[in-house]
């Protein structure tokens, strides 16, 4: 009996060099697939993208282990998809211009305070989701930023508007303002 458990667990059904190559083809057509669906997958901006990344990691489950259901031919799997991003990884830290070609460029979709319309619906970004993004970075509305891009990882940075010369000198005279009543409720109270 423990014998037909342990063979279960970690005796391969499949030869070595199958359990090595399943997962490297997965992996090839998954980096393929995500950079043709776009930055929007990899940003999860919805539930639906969620869902969609969370299935297709279950589809392909079988497509990797193969009828090997072993812990053994698990942990060759893993191994091999961890040893294969690294080497990529590392690849193209040393090849920029193919990683470029790999994660794509930047996108700005908000320009000089002005929303790229045009930007968000190549990237299928809808405007209530970049308010969404806007506002878990503290910005009470799309009003407030001067530029937004989106990175190739899927991110959305922001950059807050600067003050124009009129709002600068409104401000400044408020301050002033704000310290002369001050000043002026000090002498009061001195007299008083």
């Amino acid at each position: 009996m423990h014998s037909k458990l342990a063979a279960d667990m970690f005796v391969l059904t499949l030869p070595l060099a199958e359990k090595i190559i399943r997962p490297v083809i997965v992996y090839v057509f998954l980096i393929a697939g995500l950079r043709l669906a776009g930055k929007r997958e990899l940003a999860q901006l919805n539930p639906f993208d969620l869902v969609v990344l969370l299935t297709i990691s279950n589809t392909v489950q079988n497509a990797i282990i193969g009828e090997d259901n072993s812990i053994t031919g698990g942990l060759i799997g893993a191994a091999t998809l961890l040893v294969v991003n690294n080497i990529v990884v590392r690849f193209l830290y040393s090849h920029q211009e193919l990683d470029r070609l790999v994660e794509g460029n930047c996108e700005v979709l908000i320009e000089g305070g002005h929303v790229r319309m045009d930007r968000l619906k190549q990237e299928l970004i809808t405007l209530s989701e970049l308010e969404t993004a806007a506002h878990k970075q503290g910005f009470g509305s799309l009003e407030e930023i001067d530029h937004a891009i989106l990175d190739p990882g899927g991110t959305i940075s922001f950059t807050a508007r600067k003050p124009g010369p009129d709002t600068a000198r409104h401000d400044e005279i408020m301050a002033r303002l704000s310290d002369l009543s001050s000043q002026l409720s000090a002498l009061q109270a001195a007299r008083g």
